[in-house]
């Protein structure tokens, strides 16, 4: 099947933000993509306000969601991002949420804060507390991450063990030193760590990377965007993934408990 990756630089308001995404998607489904990766937080961004996408935060019902729902109507291709849903007063959680067919057919609350390199992602969100479901798409399973995650290798794990095939990971990877090597570096690694595909979209813009990718089960990437605004496409089959695992049979092999059974 046809994956894609968009990033875009999100901007300070919603309803931009939500054409720019409805805009991505009609380009995937176009080009016949079956899933479409778009970044994470995509509600609304402020260099000079790091808070900004926990104030607009927005219930799945609102008007964002609303809007891409109703070009998610028009097709069967599915749609991955995570947008900030409202908890208490003055917080929300880092929901990651698949589209299909004009409904949320599957969310995810970010288990692992950017509590990191001088930012603290905890002082205004919520963990989750539950490993993501798997979902399926055109026969392949995929397992469901969000940005930070992708430093912990127990949860890709976990999915992958659960029977994922593909992985996928909206993302705001901030800038800084060494942090393309780290991306570049761990995306592979945990394709290799998995043998799954991984399909990874990152915001772009003056704080983000962008630097979408497309990894596969061997750790290969093949198909990569740069730092700005983009849509990339791959073709993934699960034979590639039974090849590798075949070959490759870390899950077979592996001689400890299984991680994450929260």
């Amino acid at each position: 099947m046809i994956v894609a990756a968009g990033q875009f630089a999100v901007t300070p308001d919603w309803r931009t933000n939500a054409q720019t995404c409805v805009a991505l998607m009609a380009q995937a489904a176009g080009r016949q993509a079956s899933l479409l990766v778009l970044p994470e937080a995509l509600l609304a961004r402020d260099d000079a306000d790091p808070h900004l996408s926990v104030k607009s935060a927005q219930r799945l019902d609102g008007g964002f969601l609303n809007l891409l729902r109703t070009e998610s109507q028009r097709n069967m291709l599915t749609t991955v991002l995570t947008v900030h849903v409202p908890s208490t007063e003055g917080r929300a959680v880092n929901t990651l949420v698949v589209l299909r067919g004009g409904e949320v057919i599957a969310q995810y609350a970010k288990l692992h804060l950017y509590d990191a390199f001088n930012m603290q992602e905890s002082l205004r969100v919520d963990a989750g507390h539950n490993i993501p479901p798997l979902i399926e798409v055109e026969g392949m399973k995929v397992g469901l991450m969000t940005c930070y995650d992708l430093r912990f290798p127990e949860l890709a794990l976990s999915l992958a063990l659960q029977g994922a095939e593909l992985l996928v990971l909206p993302a705001a990877w901030v800038r800084g030193p060494l942090k393309e090597q780290h991306w570049a570096t761990l995306l592979s690694a945990r394709a290799l760590d998995t043998t799954c595909y991984i399909v990874a979209a990152g915001e772009c813009g003056n704080k983000n990377i962008g630097q979408s990718r497309v990894v596969d089960p061997q750790g290969v990437t093949i198909a990569a965007a740069a730092e700005v605004p983009q849509l990339i496409f791959a073709e993934v089959t699960p034979e590639r993934v039974a090849q590798t695992r075949d070959k490759l049979p870390v899950l077979r092999n592996r001689r400890f408990a299984a991680p994450y059974l929260l």
